[in-house]
Formats: C-alpha cells, structure tokens, sequence
C-alpha cells in the first residue's frame, strides 16, 4: 500500500501559481512598489487564488478591484497607484499598458461620464469625494506617463492622448497637435482611430463652441447620446470614453514596437 503523502504547497508555492499575467503583475509590483501597498495588491500576493482564473478572467477580477464597476469608492484613489506602476513597466505586454491607461482614464471620468448619462439626475452611486480623490491621483501620475510618449507603441499613445485632455497643459496641448500627426495621415476620418484622434485634437483646442459642435455630429452618427445643455465637459469626456473603448477593442493585441 502506497503511503507516501504529497507535501503541501509551501506559501511561495501557492503565491507563485496562478495564471501568467498574475505571475507577471505581481513581479512588476514587488519590484515597483517594495514597501507597502494598497489593499487591492492582495489579488496578487495572496497565498489563496482562485483556481478558475484564466489570465482574462483575472484581469477582470483585478481591474474591478481597482475600479469596481466603474464607480470610485473610498480605496480606489489608493489602488490606481498599481496601475500607474503596470503602464510604466516595459515588462508589461502593451495591450495591458493600454489597459492600465484606459482605467486611469476611466477613474479620472468617472463623475463627468456618469452625469453625462443621468443628467438633470445625480449618479445613482456618486461619491464626490472618492471620486476627487482618484481624480487627484490620475492627475498626479499623468505627467510621468506622458514622459513616455517617444518610447510608446502607436497603441498606447492613443491612451495617453485621452489623458493629456483630461489634465490639458499648455506644454502637453501645444504637443499634442505634432504628436498625432502621424495618425491623422495615416487614419482619415470615419475610422475609428482617425475619428478618435481627430477629436483629442478638437478637445485640445480648448473651443467649446467647436467641442460642442464636434460631439453632436459624433454621438448623432455613431455612439450613445447625451442631454443637450449639461456641461459640454462632461459630454465630451463621456464620448472620449466611449471611443476610447472602441479603440481599444480593436488593438486588442498591439504590438510592443516602438
């Protein structure tokens, strides 16, 4: 009779098993982020993993921890500092730098995107203050992500491009017109990545009367309207969002190339 008992998993055993980008995540963290970490870290370093987790399915399970159901709540401001540390890391695949970008993008929008679909109500999970916060942070990151732009992939430059209007500058606007050259040759209008560049650069302007214009021609034609006469920033922020999306879904695998 066969005795022999298999030796249970040591906790390195348990904390290194899981799906790839889990593994690699967590690498970026310990290294990034030696010291403490916000609580949303624990999907990462946690002995106990789900073992139905595929990497899809863990990057579901661990954006929303960061970002829970597009809401901010009172930890989230903390948790985008993983974030921030995954888009900066040449280790990470740039579809998932996109990723990270796009969450930024989507914890800085929160409270103009989410009045953009109630309005005159009140979002029904607003948190003003949750959401000042990682607004705040967003805005605290940003300027060390754009650093990146001549190292980026054309992939993740269209992130960045959504946050640069978020937080606009004089120095990143005035950039920005020569920064998307290259996609406005090489993507016309009525595509997505040429319709989305073309209307960072409309936002860049800083016009309202032009932003206004721009944003009922695209929502009329393309995507999810909005109230006329709410705030022409929430709207625009709103629609941003929407083709950022759009982008996204079809650079699901952009390539790392410089």
């Amino acid at each position: 009779m066969d005795t022999h008992v298999e030796p249970a998993k040591t906790r390195h055993d348990a904390i290194a098993s899981g799906p790839p980008i889990r593994q690699l995540f967590r690498d970026v963290i310990a290294d990034r982020l030696p010291g403490r970490r916000p609580p949303q870290a624990a999907m990462l370093f946690a002995a106990e993993i789900d073992p139905s987790w595929d990497d899809r399915s863990f990057l579901g399970d661990f954006y929303n921890e960061i970002l829970h159901q597009d809401t901010c709540q009172p930890a989230t401001a903390d948790g985008l500092v993983l974030l921030a540390a995954l888009a900066v890391d040449d280790r990470i695949p740039a579809r998932h730098r996109f990723q990270a970008i796009d969450l930024l993008y989507r914890a800085a929008t929160v409270a103009e995107r989410h009045l953009a679909e109630t309005w005159p109500s009140t979002p029904q999970h607003a948190d003003p203050n949750s959401e000042a916060k990682a607004r705040s942070a967003v805005q605290a990151y940003t300027p060390d992500l754009l650093r990146r732009w001549s190292t980026e992939c054309p992939a993740v430059r269209l992130a960045l491009a959504g946050l640069a209007v978020v937080f606009p500058t004089n120095r990143t606007l005035t950039a920005l017109t020569s920064r998307l050259q290259t996609f406005t040759h090489q993507h016309p209008q009525d595509t997505d990545v040429g319709d989305y560049v073309r209307f960072v650069l409309v936002l860049a302007a800083q016009d309202d009367n032009q932003i206004l214009t721009v944003t009922e021609k695209l929502t009329d034609a393309y995507w999810t309207a909005t109230v006329r006469g709410m705030p022409i920033r929430a709207r625009a922020l709103h629609l941003l969002g929407q083709m950022l999306t759009k982008v996204g879904s079809g650079l699901s695998r952009p390539r790392a190339g410089r």
